[in-house]
């Protein structure tokens, strides 16, 4: 309850414009900048360069008006980390929806390594040149690693979301990574990431859910499987996922892309223990907290509201056996089949 009650109290922030809500002692604080400050340089010892561009049509063999994708966000949307275009979530996203629409897809990628939630402003008026059908915002992990105050981050994904539905798009959320999994992170620095990386998520999904989108958690799906192997999960630099690791994240999200865009009868719902329709701060705090959760917009008894705010859903999704289709992927890179590992 603690942890959905700090979730709404930043996206009640985000809402009125109000400032951080979290201080550390002057002590703990110079030595999370000093662990902050080696982590930093550990990871930029192995750059990784310009993540691939996977921009193009995917399912190109298949016939229809191609659905518009974009991806937004930071470095994870972007792809960093992976060495060829077909690796990058982006593709693996674009190749899985054309397999389950049927039709060709069109990837834009509008995401930028380094990017915070502040700059989803930019990259919002370059993704509606396209018309998206529907977009994926992967965003949060570099405004806490900046300090960013949780309610200015939240602020600026409220709005990039409100654009992207006013023109019609579909959204989707992969919120905030669990950045406690990085490896060069030391104590007392990777518990106070993993609690300010899950209040983010959690106070994302609020701002989406609230605005007419969907969130997918990706906290705990990546920090549990990272964990376990670590050599697998992250790329060279420790910090950014490997092409497994965005195969799972992939696998993730693509179920909750096809159930806003109505692909129903290719995805299977399953009912778990916790999860139904509730408030949307205590779904929200459910979900930061269970990998690869979707929360969505809910109705009860026809109404959207309860006496505690928006009602919400919480899913877990999976890829029902046979829906990977024809496996044509189209042009610029691999096929669904990728998405195989961490499918939740």
């Amino acid at each position: 309850m603690l942890r959905a009650l700090k979730a709404r109290r930043i996206a009640t922030a985000a809402a009125y414009g109000g400032g951080g809500l979290t201080a550390v002692g002057g002590l703990t604080y110079g030595l999370i900048r000093l662990e902050a400050f080696l982590a930093r340089k550990m990871i930029l010892a192995t750059p990784n360069g310009e993540p691939p561009v996977a921009d193009g049509a995917y399912g190109a063999a298949l016939t229809g008006e191609p659905l518009s994708f974009v991806m937004l966000g930071e470095s994870t949307a972007a792809g960093l980390g992976v060495h060829t275009p077909g690796e990058t979530p982006g593709a693996l996203l674009a190749a899985g929806l054309s397999s389950i629409a049927g039709r060709p897809v069109r990837l834009t990628n509008v995401a930028r390594s380094g990017a915070q939630s502040s700059m989803l402003e930019g990259q919002v008026g370059r993704a509606l040149e396209v018309r998206p059908d529907v977009a994926v915002i992967m965003i949060g992990a570099n405004d806490v690693t900046n300090r960013v105050p949780a309610p200015e981050s939240v602020r600026h994904l409220s709005e990039a979301v409100e654009r992207l539905r006013e023109a019609g798009c579909e959204v989707v959320v992969g919120t905030c990574p669990d950045l406690g999994s990085v490896k060069p992170l030391m104590q007392p620095l990777r518990w106070f990431a993993r609690r300010a990386s899950r209040q983010l998520a959690a106070a994302q999904t609020i701002a989406a859910v609230e605005r007419g989108a969907r969130s997918v958690s990706l906290g705990d799906l990546l920090g549990r499987e990272f964990a376990a192997d670590p050599r697998e999960m992250f790329s060279a630099d420790r910090y950014h996922p490997s092409a497994r690791g965005y195969a799972a994240a992939a696998a993730a999200v693509l179920p909750s892309m096809a159930a806003a865009l109505g692909l129903e009868p290719e995805i299977e719902a399953l009912p778990e223990r916790g999860l139904g329709i509730l408030p949307v701060y205590l779904a929200a705090a459910e979900a930061a907290e269970e990998p690869g959760t979707e929360v969505a917009g809910a109705r009860v008894a026809g109404r959207e509201r309860g006496p505690r705010g928006r009602w919400a859903m919480l899913l877990r999704r999976r890829r029902v056996e046979g829906a990977t289709g024809t496996g044509d992927s189209g042009e610029p890179g691999g096929g669904p089949t990728a998405l195989a590992p961490g499918t939740a």
